[in-house]
């Protein structure tokens, strides 16, 4: 392999960076990505905006999409997609990545955009996210393959990078697109290849610039998702090694949320100022309006105002335009003292029932301080005072804003008491490290750099039924058995401990799966005596898996089978039933379509 690629898939933004093997010096280098800007012409940008336009049969002319390599395409994915979504939302599919942690809706259907109601014009977040991988895949492979067969992108090493918080599910459906692509990818979490990045910035420094002991929080806000990580600086046996610590949940709120309260605010002060009550699509369209402001604005200090315009409805639609201005200070109040207001160590997020009717859609966090989700996790990982955080490592297009940085560096120090220090690690670039430091992890993989100590972010378990009489006002307990503890490595697999398992056969069966990022002690076969009363475990989609009854054993009869568990070099995980007495091996796969609700009066 000679191209050691890292792609970062982003909910915005998705970014490849390469390092070729066989150069004289081989260092990263940002790949730009032809795509299409306007109808018929396309242009090759450092980034590809994480955006499909899928417009109405017969809205454009044949070739108004063609690239290079390939005349015919009736989407556009990138630049295009990004800059019409504000025209067009609702023919616009944005954050396909977020819409793969969505379990309320199947992510194999076609249900994006949402709201469209032309299953002809949509697709699912899986197809999506393909969608975006097969123009990367075919992006290369013109420019870097069209005279060298051996350039080909299929044949080289890619690291592609998802959200610290992405669970198995979201993991294995990210690798699933990536393979109906045509790509054979290795999973890396977003935070660790921001750190990644930084390490191979500072090749020949980091060891002064970082002593055992020295926690480094990574704190990645990006257009989707807040992911944050905790790497430790240790000293064994007279040897600095890093290892990652803890992970946080995964939180929907990143600059996708931001845009939200910017496009409401504005459209409050259009009502209060001219009278004027926007619509579902016009709030729509002025979300992706002030994301552009926002970027201008968070990229340019100089840039005191943008204009927005929302498209009016109806057959005069240019007659009823409507144009405002939102300005840097708005956006700072907004931004900055909405979403990192400053908080204490023992403070939480407010977390609100779910309402029993709602709208399928992302669901977002109820509260929208970032400050106080970061609390969260520090109070629950950083038990003493000598694990609380010195170093912090922003990445994120949000961190860009020095505002922004500002106000979550005030907010940590004044977790860390009198005298504590907490000092920035700088030098890299928050909207290309996490791309970057996925070519510098795969050289690590090479032997070629320190490697921080991490396997799985999560643990996880299983539930096993109890066989109980049925007893009035009394519900048997599900166990949890430990499949994978958290800092399992890739790579690894083990049999699970446990005797008197049988599985059913001749029919559908269905086991219920859990994660967790907070049980940090506990090993495969550990045992938890109720999985629905422990806080520390959440939920996953079920198992399935059908198991043929052979012809003199009657359907619905248990066999005796064994567990084992994979954590696959990719970074997903598998799960398998054998049946001791032949060996046979069954793959429990993830039931990921909708849940049927009965409901009793």
């Amino acid at each position: 392999m000679r191209y050691l690629i890292g792609i970062d898939l982003g909910t915005t933004n998705s970014v490849v960076y390469y390092i070729d093997t066989a150069a004289e010096n081989p260092v990263p280098q940002l790949f730009k990505i032809p795509q299409v800007v306007a109808p018929g012409e396309t242009r090759a940008l450092g980034v590809l905006p994480s955006a499909v336009y899928l417009p109405d049969e017969g809205a454009y002319p044949a070739a108004a999409f063609a690239l290079p390599w390939c005349t015919g395409a009736d989407f556009a994915v990138g630049e295009f997609a990004r800059a019409n979504a504000a025209r067009e939302p609702d023919r616009t599919v944005v954050s396909a990545k977020s819409w793969l942690c969505a379990e309320e809706v199947d992510r194999r259907a076609a249900v994006l955009p949402p709201g469209r109601n032309n299953p002809a014009r949509q697709i699912s977040p899986l197809e999506a996210t393909r969608r975006i991988l097969a123009h990367i895949r075919d992006a290369w492979n013109y420019v870097m393959a069209e005279a060298d067969i051996e350039a080909l992108i299929e044949e080289q090493q890619i690291i592609l990078t998802v959200p610290a918080s992405f669970d198995a599910v979201a993991r294995e459906l990210t690798v699933e697109a990536a393979r109906a692509a045509g790509l054979t990818v290795v999973l890396l979490e977003e935070p660790l290849a921001a750190f990644y990045a930084w390490l191979h910035r500072h090749t020949d420094s980091w060891r002064t610039g970082l002593v055992p002991g020295d926690v480094v929080l990574v704190c990645d806000i990006g257009g989707g998702t807040s992911d944050f990580s905790l790497i430790r600086a240790i000293d064994r046996d007279g040897n600095l090694e890093l290892e990652r610590v803890a992970v946080g949940r995964h939180i929907l709120l990143g600059g996708d949320n931001m845009d939200l309260a910017a496009a409401y605010n504005t459209a409050v002060k259009l009502q209060q100022e001219r009278n004027l009550q926007l619509d579902q699509y016009q709030i729509m369209g002025l979300t992706y309006a002030c994301r552009r402001a926002k970027e201008k604005m968070l990229d340019d200090p100089n840039v005191i105002e943008q204009p927005l315009t929302v498209l009016g409805r109806g057959s005069s639609v240019i007659g009823g335009t409507i144009t405002t201005r939102i300005t840097a200070a708005e956006l700072k109040q907004m931004i900055v003292d909405g979403f990192f207001p400053v908080c204490g160590l023992d403070e939480r997020p407010r977390r609100n029932p779910r309402a029993g009717l709602r709208t399928y859609g992302l669901r977002y966090e109820s509260d929208p301080a970032v400050t106080l989700h970061l609390a969260e996790l520090i109070s629950r990982h950083c038990t003493t005072p000598e694990l609380l955080p010195n170093r912090i490592l922003f990445n994120g297009g949000v961190t860009k804003a020095k505002a922004v940085r500002e106000r979550l560096l005030q907010t940590v120090r004044s977790w860390l008491g009198a005298g504590a220090e907490l000092r920035e690690l700088a030098g890299t670039d928050p909207d290309l490290a996490v791309s970057r430091g996925g070519c510098a992890y795969a050289l690590v993989r090479r032997g070629r750099g320190v490697r921080v100590r991490a396997g799985s972010s999560h643990a996880y378990y299983i539930g096993i039924e109890s066989t109980l009489p049925a007893i009035p006002g009394f519900r048997a307990p599900v166990q949890a058995l430990c499949l994978a503890p958290i800092g399992a490595e890739e790579g690894t697999g083990s049999d699970i401990p446990y005797d008197g398992l049988g599985l059913v056969v001749g029919e559908d069966v269905s086991f219920r799966f859990f994660g967790s990022t907070e049980r940090q002690d506990d090993v495969i076969g550990t045992i938890l005596p109720d999985a629905d009363k422990d806080p520390a475990l959440f939920e996953l989609p079920a198992l399935t898996a059908t198991l043929p009854a052979a012809d003199e054993v009657p359907a619905g009869s248990l066999i005796p089978v064994t567990l084992h568990g994979d954590l696959t070099e990719t970074g997903t995980l598998q799960l398998w039933c054998i049946e001791p007495a032949t060996g046979k091996r069954w793959r429990l796969e993830f039931e990921l379509r909708s849940t049927t609700v009965t409901a009793h009066a």
